[in-house]
C-alpha cells in the first residue's frame, strides 16, 4: 500500500542535495527518505539492544568466559559426533 506524506524541509540546501542525489543516483527523492527513516529506525532498535549487550559484558566481566573460537570448536565437535 502507498502512503504520502508532505516533509517541509526548512533547509534549502539540504533540499537542494536530496534533489541533486536523487537525479544523480536516476531514482525519486522519497526513495532515499524512505531508505534514510528505515536506517534511523533500524539504529533506535539497536540502541533499544544497547542496555542488554553492556549487561551482558559486565556479566562475561564478572563471571568470566571462554573464547568464541574455543565454543565453535565444542559445537563442531558436538555436530560431527551426531553425524
Amino acid at each position: 500500500m502507498t502512503r504520502k506524506m508532505t516533509v517541509v524541509f526548512h533547509d534549502e540546501e539540504l533540499y537542494t542535495h536530496l534533489k541533486v542525489e536523487a537525479a544523480r543516483r536516476h531514482t525519486a527523492a522519497s526513495e532515499i527518505i524512505a531508505d534514510a527513516v528505515r536506517e534511523w529506525l533500524e539504529s533506535q532498535e539497536d540502541a533499544e539492544l544497547l542496555p542488554a549487550i553492556e549487561a551482558a559484558r559486565a556479566e562475561w566481566k564478572e563471571k568470566g568466559g571462554r573464547p568464541w573460537d574455543e565454543v565453535e570448536h565444542e559445537i563442531e565437535e558436538t555436530v560431527n559426533e551426531r553425524e
